[in-house]
């Protein structure tokens, strides 16, 4: 059944719930017709009874059952034969039988204890009959009337033939007019699976919203929610690559220069000394900005992954181990690394590999920035987390273009590769936290600010 299309299981269902629904319907008008009508014969039954039990039997004889037989004779060539589903007879006290109707009346057995109804089985056929007894006024005579159970049976049959006859008809025309509207509400459906599949892999647009059913509305909000995503995805992915090629393409450029220069300087040691430090400072650019590239890419697809495995976090041991790792760089450029906690960080649970991450990117920026001598203070409240570097400061035209991918400052003399603040800016709004950046108290400041 499972296998089965929607469509042809709810047009089934609804076959099998109708048909149910008409056939007990057809059970119980057979049940109550039926003891309807055993009423109504019985009562008949007993008002023919008391008639018959009026008459003046006492000069009934051979004679005067020879003219009933002969008059039921002709009736019965006239056709009427339903008139040997009714007999009667009459019978002595001691079970003689005095007269009958002629027909079935004839077979019925007398019963000397019978009282009121009771079934017989007469005749050659044995068929069921049921009989009223009933004694004459006169108290000479016992009289039975008998009425065929079959005729009771067929008239009840008939009675419900007729009533449920245009019932079916009428579910008839429902199931036809049921199975027309399943299909006929199926088709928006049908559009929707039919336009996807001819689609081609690159068209990501959303699909036409207009007229669907309320019920399918969702289903298509959420397609096209979806076909969103993707394209954003896809758009990300194609500028990350090519600002990716673009980045690597001037170190590598620069690598390969150094390398000619390196191998043409011959005997001039001071020439390949020089070719070789700058060879060597453009690995370590390039190696940094792999990485960063990397650490990007992890995060983007972590973040479009949508399972985010929240953890408890620890800011004093993600502080303490970000202050570790860079303690060696900031000795070099005799930098001081000062933590300032008031209370823990608003947010409470988040990925602590990233807001690790997150810290490095910040201290390595403001290490790599700060002249020699500087000051780095880490303050941390419950509404915000920042990172201040002492005797810096940022051209206020530039600050809005720091957080963008590649971007980095005219004249910039340090290494970089302008991904920091972007893997910061991510990190950040992966934990519903914004990202500020200002020039403060002669220094330059970032904020992580819990929205």
């Amino acid at each position: 059944m499972k296998k089965l299309s929607l469509q042809l299981r709810l047009i089934i269902f609804f076959i099998i719930i109708s048909g149910s629904v008409f056939l007990t319907a057809g059970i119980l008008s057979w049940y109550e017709g039926k003891e309807k009508l055993d009423e109504f014969f019985d009562t008949y039954q007993i008002l023919m009874g008391r008639k018959l039990s009026t008459l003046d039997w006492q000069h009934i004889n051979a004679e005067s059952q020879s003219k009933i037989d002969k008059l039921i004779k002709d009736l019965d060539d006239d056709g009427e034969e339903e008139d040997d589903a009714l007999g009667f007879a009459v019978f002595t006290h001691e079970g003689k039988m005095l007269f009958h109707d002629g027909n079935e009346g004839k077979y019925f057995r007398f019963n000397h204890n019978a009282s009121g109804f009771e079934n017989q089985k007469i005749g050659k056929d044995k068929e069921p009959w049921r009989i009223f007894w009933i004694e004459s006024i006169d108290k000479r005579y016992i009289i039975a009337i008998g009425q065929e159970i079959d005729f009771r049976e067929d008239a009840a049959f008939d009675l419900v033939e007729d009533t449920l006859l245009p019932w079916a008809a009428g579910l008839s025309i429902l199931l036809l007019a049921a199975v027309y509207m399943v299909s006929r509400e199926f088709r928006p459906l049908k559009k929707i699976a039919h336009e996807l599949r001819h689609r081609g892999s690159n068209d990501l647009s959303p699909l036409n919203n207009d007229n669907m059913p309320t019920e399918i509305k969702p289903l298509v909000d959420a397609l096209n929610n979806l076909f969103s995503k993707i394209k954003e995805t896809l758009q990300r992915e194609r500028s990350f690559i090519s600002d990716s090629a673009h980045e690597l393409r001037s170190p590598l450029t620069a690598l390969k220069v150094q390398l000619e220069v390196a191998e043409l300087s011959g005997d001039d040691k001071n020439t390949r000394r020089e070719s070789l430090q700058k060879l060597g400072l453009g690995i370590e650019r390039a190696s940094r900005l792999v990485e960063q590239l990397l650490e990007l890419s992890r995060l983007e697809a972590y973040q479009d992954s949508g399972k985010h495995n929240f953890k408890w976090l620890n800011w004093q041991e993600i502080i303490e181990r970000a202050i570790k790792e860079q303690e060696i760089a900031a000795k070099h450029q005799n930098i001081g690394i000062e933590y300032n906690q008031q209370k823990d960080f608003a947010v409470k649970e988040g990925a602590p590999l990233l807001w690790s991450l997150l810290l490095r990117n910040l201290l390595d920026n403001a290490i790599r920035y700060s002249p020699f001598g500087a000051k780095i203070k880490i303050n941390m409240n419950e509404k915000e987390l920042s990172v201040y570097n002492s005797g810096v400061s940022v051209d206020e035209t530039l600050i809005p273009h720091l957080k963008e991918r590649f971007f980095r400052p005219p004249g910039q003399a340090q290494n970089g590769s302008g991904l920091g603040l972007s893997i910061v800016e991510r990190i950040a709004r992966l934990h519903h936290c914004r990202v500020n950046l200002e020039n403060k108290d002669n220094g330059f400041c970032v904020s992580i600010i819990h929205l």
